[in-house]
């Protein structure tokens, strides 16, 4: 039952730090909507910051693991596009996540302090595996904009409403232009992948 009721905790906490902002969410708020006193809020996370942290914890995580498996990784366009599918995972899955982010970017990174700069860090590894070997500087410059691309995922609901583009559309759309971004082709070849992860 714990592990209930701290996913609940955490889902109410992703809701109300995505559409209000951290700074301007209280936990008292939190504990009121998940019906919990604050000293049973305390009970499953000790601070605000840890509440934060669990709810962000799957982003890192997820890009860490795909950070990690680009280190085993031919750059091939067939191995390019698989990451950028799966950036596109761990985006779609976490896009509630980038309200927090959109509200108060600057207030959750003090907050996140060292994960925030480890997150930095994993987007640059991930740009400058997109960007290949031997990279050009248009080669670099490609990569961050490809990331931009995929990015867009994030900032969807900013533009257009919620429900205006089904998961696949936003997949095949952005995964094309990511692939056209980079220059590369966006057809999968008639070999398989060497997939991880």
């Amino acid at each position: 039952m714990d592990g209930d009721t701290r996913e609940t905790i955490r889902a109410v906490a992703l809701e109300l730090f995505s559409n209000k902002g951290f700074e301007q969410t209280s936990l008292r708020e939190i504990a009121e909507r998940v019906g919990l006193t604050k000293a049973s809020l305390y009970y499953h996370y000790s601070s605000k910051q840890s509440l934060l942290l669990a709810v962000v914890e799957p982003v890192i995580t997820g890009w860490r693991t795909i950070v990690d498996d680009t280190a085993r990784l031919e750059h091939t366009p067939e191995n390019v596009r698989h990451v950028v599918g799966r950036c596109l995972d761990v985006f779609l899955r976490n896009r509630s996540v980038a309200g927090i982010f959109q509200r108060d970017a600057a207030g959750v990174a003090v907050v996140l302090g060292e994960l925030w700069d480890d997150m930095v860090g994993l987007g640059k590894r991930l740009v400058a595996w997109f960007a290949g070997p031997a990279p050009t500087t248009a080669d670099r410059l490609r990569a961050v904009a490809a990331m931009e691309v995929l990015g867009a995922v994030l900032s969807s609901t900013t533009y257009q409403d919620e429900d205006e583009f089904t998961e696949e559309e936003m997949r095949a759309v952005l995964s094309q232009a990511a692939m056209d971004v980079l220059r590369l082709s966006a057809e999968p070849a008639a070999s398989g992948v060497r997939r991880l992860g």
